[in-house]
């Protein structure tokens, strides 16, 4: 991964396209640090929202936003960016590489993101913080923001990457870090997003130790911790699957200081609190650039619901959806479900005994019984 300064480039001057109920939206692009010979991924479209409240005159401190991997629009990205403004810090929102406009045709947005190589992941991660340290060197190449300091957030995919870039470039003065991790090999094979990706590895002859090994130059641990840290902020999942908690805390046992907040779902369950994860990252910022103390909650409520199949004497076998009504034990390794399934609403009384997997006694309009429950929580 190249550390040094990037080539000076001349950049093309931004455009207003929007005004918002906080800011004002400005657009622009340049060209990729790192070719693909793709026009349109080799392209890197930056939106810039400045708060156009008087009373925040400038210059202003700048949060670069990057999302998840996948995404098809931005609208949670433009939400804490909103909110943002609303308390006098801009927002830059940075497309990923292979995504939204940088989407090769013929594909969906981000199908090239998380190749199947070693190669093709160590490209695309490279490319990626290549181009946010080119996005940080237009905002600084801008009178609104040169003066002043500069945030990064990112969502999955995007926190992967504002983690390596946080580490690399001292410019980065903050980090807030949403459902991601480190160990970028353990993520791949762990994770359950990336299961064709992992057996492709395995059939080349990886094992995870090889991907390590291969993966260092674009592994956070690599940079991290930096030398001069910063404050930090992570928000993980107690039940992710798609990051799992050993790479959320592999993260944040590298960032010293760092604050943490958990919730109790798994890596999708966030959407049910989205605004109120938002606020939080919003309330990091805003306390950082004020040189405040943040302080979040450790845990913010949000339902954990189950999708699940159930085997049991009374019903037989069930599928359908779950809230956990109470959870016994710190980890949520015992728990009470209420299971809807087609058979009517049934009551799971569950201790958990493998990834996935419990058994436990179940009760219904049928009668009690005993069985075996498999789930994932969204």
């Amino acid at each position: 991964m190249p550390t040094d300064p990037l080539p000076v480039i001349r950049f093309n001057d931004w455009q207003q396209t929007d005004d918002l109920e906080f800011g004002a939206e400005f657009d622009v692009t340049f060209p990729s640090a790192f070719k693909t010979g793709i026009p349109n991924n080799d392209t890197v479209p930056l939106k810039v929202l400045i708060p156009s409240d008087p009373a925040f005159p400038g210059p202003y401190p700048v949060v670069l936003i990057l999302h998840y991997w996948g995404a098809t629009d931005l609208r949670a990205e433009f939400s804490l960016a909103s909110d943002l403004n609303s308390r006098g810090i801009a927002a830059a929102i940075m497309t990923l590489p292979y995504h939204l406009e940088r989407t090769p045709p013929g594909h969906r947005s981000g199908d090239l993101a998380v190749p199947a190589t070693p190669e093709g992941i160590k490209q695309s991660s490279t490319q990626a913080v290549l181009d946010i340290r080119r996005s940080i060197d237009f905002l600084k190449s801008r009178s609104e923001f040169k003066s002043t300091r500069t945030g990064i957030s990112g969502t999955s995919l995007g926190s992967l990457m504002a983690a390596l870039a946080y580490g690399i470039d001292t410019r980065i003065d903050f980090g807030a870090f949403v459902l991601g991790g480190a160990n970028f090999a353990h993520i791949l094979w762990s994770s359950s997003r990336v299961t064709p990706q992992r057996e492709a590895l395995r059939h080349a002859g990886y094992t995870e130790e090889a991907l390590r090994q291969y993966l260092t130059p674009v592994e956070p641990l690599t940079y991290l911790p930096r030398k001069a840290p910063t404050a930090t902020f992570v928000v993980g999942a107690r039940y992710d699957t798609v990051v799992s908690p050993k790479s959320t805390q592999e993260l944040i046992d590298v960032l010293p200081g760092v604050r943490t907040m958990t919730l109790e779902t798994g890596h999708y369950g966030g959407i049910f609190v989205e605004r109120k994860v938002l606020r939080e990252v919003s309330n990091f910022f805003y306390n950082s650039f004020k040189d405040r103390p943040f302080e979040a909650p450790k845990k913010l409520y949000a339902p954990t619901i189950r999708l699940g199949i159930k085997s049991d004497s009374s019903n037989g076998v069930d599928v359908g959806v779950g809230i956990d009504l109470v959870r016994f034990d710190p980890l949520g390794q015992n728990y009470l479900n209420f299971f809807l399934t087609p058979k009517g609403p049934q009551l799971i009384l569950a201790h958990q005994i493998g990834t996935g997997f419990a058994i436990g006694a179940t009760g219904s309009s049928r009668g009690a019984g005993v069985g075996l429950f498999w789930s994932t929580v969204l």
